[in-house]
């Protein structure tokens, strides 16, 4: 996966996550903005394990529920390696994929990749990006949609809303796919999943200081739930089934099922 978005980003100027390496006076609240953008393939590589393997299966995934003349959703697209990965591993007639981002950043580089995915490949699936707040979304019958470490980034009060309506959109046979950071009820699990993940961001070259004022960004911003919350709510909003299909330490992508 690494090495096709590689490719397809070959004429677009990337950086290395270099955002919190010095001192900060004061630690803003962590935003996707244009500094977030040019730095994000690597920042999203060298912080959240398994990222790769999710992205790329959300494709091979799709394949299996994605059904004729039906919408296919990323929401929280991104830089749009999950539409991507729809794109190269979804072979149904008549399929879109609907690729949504509140950050015009985003969107605007989205777009790029997905340009440069176009002169590499014949017959992709088509894709509409727009730019918009997924929460205010009105959703059209679809048969697979991926909340990709999307969900942990919306208010908890406003989350029930927004899956209860995924679940009315989706087809028969359909369904949601859903990465998310995960808390732990148990704390010493909690603590020891916690400290692992700190281990990865060291192994992948951040600093001490990177870590800390990268927590301290995004600790009001990211608000992760438990797997146990996770399941509690998805089958309040409506959905028969939940399974978790993968876990590398504290992230996890479950598949709900309507």
């Amino acid at each position: 996966m690494s090495g096709f978005i590689d490719q397809c980003v070959a004429n677009v100027s990337k950086q290395p996550d270099r955002l919190f390496a010095q001192p900060l006076a004061q630690v803003p609240d962590f935003v996707f903005n244009e500094d977030v953008v040019r730095v994000f393939p690597d920042m999203i590589k060298r912080s959240v394990p398994g990222y790769p393997t999710i992205v790329e299966n959300i494709g091979v995934l799709a394949g299996q529920f994605a059904k004729p003349h039906s919408v296919l959703y990323d929401l929280g697209s991104s830089l749009g390696a999950v539409t991507q990965a729809l794109r190269r591993h979804v072979q149904i007639a008549n399929c879109r994929v609907i690729a949504v981002d509140n950050s015009s950043a985003m969107v605007e580089r989205c777009r790029e990749y997905l340009h440069a995915q176009d002169s590499m490949f014949q017959e992709l699936l088509p894709v509409e990006v727009i730019e918009a707040d997924i929460l205010s979304l009105d959703f059209q019958p679809t048969s697979l949609v991926a909340l990709n470490f999307t969900l942990q980034f919306i208010q908890p009060e406003q989350r029930l809303e927004l899956l209860t309506r995924i679940r009315r959109a989706l087809l028969p046979g359909g369904a949601l796919i859903l990465s998310e950071k995960l808390q732990f009820e148990d704390a010493e699990q909690h603590a020891l999943l916690a400290d692992l993940h700190i281990a990865f961001k060291r192994a992948n070259g951040y600093s001490e200081l990177e870590i800390a004022q990268k927590r301290s960004a995004i600790e009001k911003v990211m608000l992760p739930d438990s797997l146990e919350q996770h399941r509690e709510r998805l089958l309040a909003a409506g959905f028969s089934q939940v399974v978790p299909w993968f876990q590398c330490l504290n992230f996890a992508s479950l598949i709900a099922l309507p």
